[in-house]
């Protein structure tokens, strides 16, 4: 607990440091090779995640309505020789929500592989799901086709994000008994980073008209560490929003 309140004090810090250094630039008109940017420095991010890679036994318990939300906010800085384009880094927080079927994995085992446990024939909870949580750091490179009206042109970006793990937890809402039966209507939550990287790469791309665009997102590495699961991969698509 100490920790996760520790980090999101560090994340506050880190937000107001970037908050102000974005209202000082907006102060100057011209930068080395650079033209300020004026507008909405936040990106938000709703998303659908898949994990691809998964064998069947897993997959097929996967529910369909998986999804994420990224928060960033973004330094953007044009070129004054080409206005059209611009190079965009920031600072923020991913996120992704995987819900499973009558399944429960079990991040606190101390096995050598991570269990996803069939629970058809036994109490399980109505809802389930498994979230993570990673501190960001965004890279893009954008096109305006119309660098005068953002607000009503024609936009792509595309780009990558590192990315540090900050909590894995798991939640279960509505102990039904095997036949359906509602038990109790507790939630239970369970905490533990043990079984995956702490690491996340992933390529971004984006294209869209004024606030609003259409986001996906690859991660490169594995979800898992090594031998401890299956090869998994983090996919999101979803809308963005954005002044830039």
């Amino acid at each position: 607990m100490k920790k996760l309140l520790f980090i999101r004090r560090m994340l506050c810090i880190v937000f107001a440091i970037i908050t102000v250094t974005v209202a000082n630039a907006q102060e100057k008109k011209k930068v080395g090779g650079f033209m300020n940017r004026t507008g909405d420095h936040l990106m938000l991010q709703l998303t659908s995640d898949y994990w691809m890679g998964t064998p069947d036994s897993i997959d097929q318990r996967i529910n369909g309505f998986a999804r994420g939300a990224n928060v960033y906010v973004m330094l953007d800085q044009r070129f004054k020789s080409a206005p059209q384009w611009s190079v965009a880094f920031g600072v923020g927080v991913g996120t992704s929500n995987m819900y499973f079927r009558n399944m429960v994995v079990d991040i606190k085992s101390k096995n050598n592989t991570l269990p996803f446990n069939v629970v058809d024939s036994v109490d399980h909870f109505k809802k389930y799901k498994l979230t993570t949580a990673f501190l960001e750091i965004p890279l893009e490179i954008r096109f305006t086709l119309k660098p005068l009206q953002e607000m009503k042109s024609f936009k792509f970006a595309i780009g990558g994000k590192v990315g540090t793990l900050l909590n894995v937890h798991t939640k279960g809402k509505t102990l039904l008994d095997k036949n359906g039966a509602t038990l109790n209507t507790y939630t239970a939550k369970e905490t533990g980073k043990g079984y995956f990287n702490s690491t996340r790469l992933a390529a971004t791309a984006r294209i869209g008209y004024g606030n609003f665009s259409l986001f996906g997102s690859y991660q490169f590495n594995n979800i898992f560490k090594d031998g401890v699961a299956g090869d998994v991969k983090l996919g999101q698509v979803g809308l963005n929003f954005s002044g830039l």
